[in-house]
């Protein structure tokens, strides 16, 4: 109020300017006047000067009153406060406090004198306080404080208000950790353990498997029924989930480890929708989880929260599904879409391998045959399958293969989109195709990832199949037995199977080979199919090369090279097959400069899943073949990243310490670069 005082000076000077003005001008027309004028401005001065004197001085006499009665009322609130508040001196001597501090914070005790660091050893009186203040703990009581400091840099004091809010905390402790959780659990391989066990095999194992279930949720409080005959829901509050997490779902080892006579093993695969508003949404959240562990193999948990997917367990190899009925249904729905639609696009992911390249033509020529108008979106130039596409434009198949750019003038409102290798949205070969067809079928043996096309006619994902030409040439068996592939589709396919498979050692199960059969009768040639995997002499030395430079770490063969290689996305994964065959190691990783990024190509015996190591780094795969690409990164940070991923995979699925001279040292592998021998 005093500051506002000045606006009213200046007007009561300019009122006394103009009288002196008005003064001087009347001397030029009387004198007379002239005298009655200065005598009325000299007693007006006067009058004047001393109203503003005394004015100033009832305006400080009114603020200091004003600021006694605010201290007095200030201190008063202090004292009468409900909350407790507490006075320190800048190096945390207590001052001062009312008595709600003295009975809640000090328990009834005169702490005079005393530091309040002490009491709060992880209170800082100079950090920030945030405006929702801090949780501290006081004894059994919690408080919310507010810190305030007097103004100045010398002598300043602290004031801290301590709100009691312990009964609100254990109110809202209480409400989140009684928050459910939805479990749905359902047993691996139930119909296959129905064909080929005896009925009182099968129920003592199953029941076996049942009663750990059901004691797994018994034993964290929780809700248990069965809904299927091989599938069960629980409902567990969120205090017992920490624990469950803690022990990363024990209870899939538990049921792993049931003797099964060595014949189909029984395991788990658990969906938690985890975080949701109520019941119905957790239950779909749960369904959602368990469909993701079953599309990446089976053995595993999966929880679903408002922030995304986790996933524990994954260990173990996929069993095979020996049931075709499945395959039945999704080529008898194929066929249909096929003949209800104007014209099909096949496409694969970009960087098109020899899998990827194979199912997409034994796909769009099964199209062919049943009459309708077929493409096959491939980049031409960027590819992996550059000998089998060669072969085949060779023999009359140019027509069938179109850049993407080319493509998009095709697509009509009933165009179905055949998407075959991949179930992953930007690893297509074109995100434009995807987009723009409406109708869409996904053919993929990949282990499942989130981020995976959701909107799917059919979405047909077999994690335990070998490679999606498996997948194709059991889907066309089915299509009509007048619809049969001709020999190079039969090639290419069996080019596919041999590719993912390493020659039918890695993957393979009995419908591999059934598969592999059916495409020898269609007229395969092996020996034609083994000349796609040849290489040039400078690639072959090129492999060599890489492989010689690995080392070893905690029985990972790990490769790098930033030589510009023309092609290196050939030479790198059949670098990676190469170390699989160095004793001791139980998987490869290579690593390459691609893109302006850093490319991982990982490959496995089965003993290490590296498809969980990839996810780590942003990548993704299955259990024997996986890989990622990341930018923004250099060579040897991508390196001291991927030996991470090694040590959490081996601390999280096996509970082995980090070794910490492995990191340092990794042991040079006992690899001898061979001599290239012409004849």
């Amino acid at each position: 109020m005093k500051d506002r005082t000045i606006f009213f000076k200046p007007i009561f000077f300019l009122l006394m300017g103009m009288s002196i003005v008005m003064t001087i001008v009347s001397a030029f027309f009387d004198r007379k006047l002239f005298a009655i004028c200065t005598g009325i401005l000299f007693v007006g001065c006067i009058v004047t000067l001393i109203l503003l004197r005394y004015f100033d001085r009832d305006i400080k006499k009114f603020l200091q009153y004003l600021g006694r009665s605010l201290s007095k009322i200030q201190e008063e609130s202090l004292i009468d406060s409900p909350v407790a508040e507490i006075i320190t001196q800048e190096d945390g001597e207590i001052v001062w406090y009312n008595n709600p501090a003295k009975d809640k914070v000090f328990a009834g005790k005169d702490v005079y004198g005393e530091n309040i660091v002490t009491m709060l050893p992880n209170l800082s009186l100079t950090a920030k306080c945030p405006p929702e203040g801090l949780d501290v703990s006081v004894g059994e009581r919690q408080f919310t404080l507010h810190l305030s400091a007097s103004s100045g840099t010398e002598n300043r004091m602290y004031v801290l208000t301590m709100i009691d809010d312990t009964q609100l905390k254990k109110y809202a402790r209480d409400y989140f950790d009684s928050r459910p959780s939805v479990f749905i659990i359902m047993l691996d391989g139930h119909e296959d353990m129905a064909q080929l066990m005896k009925e009182n095999e099968r129920s003592r194992i199953v029941s076996e498997a049942e009663y750990k279930i059901e004691q797994f949720v018994e034993d964290n409080n929780g809700l248990f029924r069965r809904i299927d005959r091989d599938g069960y829901i629980a409902v567990i509050e969120e205090r017992y989930m920490r624990s469950i997490l803690a022990k990363r779902f024990q209870i899939l080892d538990d049921v792993r480890n049931i003797q099964t006579g060595d014949r189909i093993p029984m395991t788990l695969s658990i969906g938690v929708g985890r975080g949701a508003a109520n019941f119905r949404e957790g239950e779909q959240m749960a369904r959602q989880a368990l469909d993701m562990a079953l599309g990446r193999g089976g053995d595993q948990a999966a929880i679903k929260t408002p922030n995304g997917f986790e996933f524990y367990g994954g260990v173990s190899k996929g069993v095979e599904k020996r049931t075709k009925v499945k395959t039945r249904i999704v080529a008898t729905a194929l066929a249909e879409l096929i003949d209800a639609c104007d014209n099909v696009v096949v496409m694969g992911h970009h960087f098109a391998d020899l899998d990827c390249f194979g199912s997409a033509v034994g796909m769009a020529r099964a199209v062919k045959i049943r009459g309708k108008d077929v493409v096959v979106a491939v980049d031409k130039e960027r590819n992996l399958a550059r000998p089998l596409y060669d072969r085949l434009i060779q023999n009359g198949f140019e027509n069938m293969f179109l850049n993407p750019t080319e493509v998009l003038p095709l697509i009509t409102e009933k165009t179905l989109l055949i998407v075959v290798d991949t179930h992953i949205r930007h690893f297509l070969e074109s995100e434009e195709i995807y987009k723009a067809c409406k109708n869409v079928v996904v053919i993929d043996h990949h282990r499942k990832m989130v981020d995976h096309i959701d909107n799917a006619v059919i979405f047909y994902h077999e994690p335990h199949a070998s490679s999606a030409s498996e997948m194709v040439s059991e889907l066309v068996q089915y299509f009509d037995d007048k619809y049969k592939l001709g020999r190079l589709e039969a090639e290419a396919l069996l080019a596919g199977i041999m590719l993912d498979t390493k020659n039918f050692t890695i993957r393979t199960g009995v419908r591999t080979f059934e598969a592999a059969a059916y495409l020898r009768r269609l007229g395969a040639d092996t020996v034609e199919v083994r000349k796609l995997f040849a290489s040039s002499m400078d690639a072959y030395q090129r492999k060599t090369h890489l492989v010689a430079s690995a080392e070893i770490y905690r029985g990972c063969a790990i490769a790098m090279t930033s030589d510009p290689i023309a092609d290196i996305h050939v030479v790198a994964p059949q670098a990676a097959d190469e170390l699989l065959g160095i004793s001791d190691v139980d998987a490869s990783f290579v690593l390459y400069e691609c893109d302006g990024g850093i490319s991982y190509s990982a490959r496995s015996m089965g003993n290490l899943n590296v498809q969980i190591i990839m996810e780590s780094l942003g990548g993704g795969g299955h259990h024997t073949m996986a890989g990622a690409q990341v930018s923004g990164i250099s060579m040897e940070d991508a390196r001291q990243n991927l030996l991470e991923a090694i040590d959490q995979y081996y601390e999280k699925q096996n509970g082995l310490e980090k070794p910490a001279e492995d990191r340092q040292k990794p042991e040079q592998a006992k690899v001898q670069q061979p001599e290239a021998k012409i004849n």
